[in-house]
């Protein structure tokens, strides 16, 4: 499993990328793995203002159907069109295919999320 050292990780297998005022969320490695083969992802709509917990969106496997949490809150300006045509690119590379990209609303919601230590720890005792 792969856990990249440059971004941030909720305990609902979400990372984010920090960019200035910009959040790239996605779902991990540790997610798509659980998941199995992804067969559809539910994109939120670019100017949504988002609430921190919230449903950003919906990611679909063979297995199961999960909402995928939005780590922290904004507005969507960006999301991964692509997923709709082609859902497997999560599980080809869940840190390249993200979600979405939110402008936060506060950046200090960052503080409530795990490092990538803190998630490795996380993800071995589930």
């Amino acid at each position: 499993m792969e856990i990249r050292p440059e971004l941030y990780y909720s305990k609902d297998h979400e990372w984010v990328r920090v960019e200035g005022n910009q959040a790239t969320i996605g779902i991990t490695d540790y997610a798509q793995n659980s998941m199995g083969s992804i067969v559809f992802v539910e994109v939120p709509k670019k100017g949504k203002e988002i609430a921190r917990g919230a449903v950003l969106g919906v990611v679909e496997s063979v297995k199961a159907a999960s909402d995928v949490f939005s780590p922290l809150s904004g507005t969507v300006t960006d999301t991964n069109d692509a997923l709709q045509d082609q859902p497997e690119l999560i599980n080809q590379n869940p840190y390249e295919n993200p979600i979405a990209v939110l402008t936060m609303k506060n950046p200090d919601e960052l503080q409530l999320l795990m490092n990538h230590e803190q998630y490795a720890a996380f993800t071995k005792g589930e």
